[in-house]
């Protein structure tokens, strides 16, 4: 029974390496497929596609960083087990180029944790001037839309002076005040009494179009807040990981003469 042990794992082993390297490389080539297709087809003058591009990355960055971090490992044991064979040079060993992909994946990352930024700067004040458009689009279309109503109740109330029973009616249903009527003979305080319900309304839905502004505004930067801080900081931290695994891997390949 005690001679079987040393047989059972010494088979373990060498199946945990090759699971090792094989998940890790899988994990790091479907992860590097992911950014091709991602940066296809580029639109770097575009910030939205640029917000899109850097926060996909970031969110995926995880994915090859776990990928090196399982093939080294993978190394690791078939060392461990001493069955790794010798590498006459660095360019040969697959853990080489794990560290140099982790470095340049490392530096990458710090750019996009700047560039993102700078993106989230350039969107927000994007979205901010589109709010300030729907805004003054909002009031221009509120402007036409009151003068049409001060026009159409001139003539409906022209009609109504010329009908004392409509006119009453009208007054007694709510329709129209009681004060309408003394401008049967004024046109000048007929259209002084229109602009005044005119200019009431304006204002009341001018505030409304004004509290919405400002609602989207704080929207806008609130979300751009968020994004900034939760993508720049993700793609530092992803920095400072694969930036670590590179530079310490390389400096001892090279310290071990491998």
């Amino acid at each position: 029974m005690t001679a079987d042990k040393p047989s059972s794992s010494s088979s373990i082993s060498p199946l945990a390496a090759i699971s090792l390297k094989l998940v890790g490389a899988v994990a790091i080539l479907s992860a590097l497929l992911d950014y091709v297709i991602l940066l296809t087809p580029p639109n770097f003058l575009n910030p939205q596609w640029q917000l899109n591009f850097t926060t996909q990355i970031v969110d995926r960055g995880i994915v090859p960083l776990f990928g090196i971090a399982l093939l080294l490992l993978g190394f690791w044991v078939d060392r461990s087990s001493g069955r790794m064979a010798q590498t006459r040079s660095l360019l040969t060993d697959l853990r080489f180029w794990a560290c140099i992909l982790a470095s340049i994946l490392g530096f990458v990352f710090l750019v996009l944790t700047f560039l993102h930024i700078n993106t989230v700067r350039l969107t927000s004040q994007e979205a901010l001037a589109q709010v300030t458009r729907e805004a003054n689009d909002a009031s221009t279309q509120l402007e036409q839309r009151l003068q049409g109503e001060v026009a159409q109740q001139q003539q409906q109330l022209q009609a109504l002076f010329q009908d004392e029973a409509l006119l009453e009616q009208a007054i007694q249903s709510g329709q129209l005040p009681e004060t309408v009527a003394q401008f049967r003979d004024d046109p000048e305080g007929l259209n002084a009494f229109l602009e005044e319900r005119v200019g009431e309304a304006r204002q009341q839905i001018a505030t409304e179009i004004g509290t919405r502004r400002e609602q989207a505004e704080q929207q806008v930067r609130r979300e751009a807040i968020k994004s900034g801080l939760r993508i720049s900081v993700s793609s530092l931290l992803l920095t400072v990981g694969y930036t670590i695994i590179g530079w310490t891997g390389l400096r001892r390949l090279m310290t071990a003469g491998r």
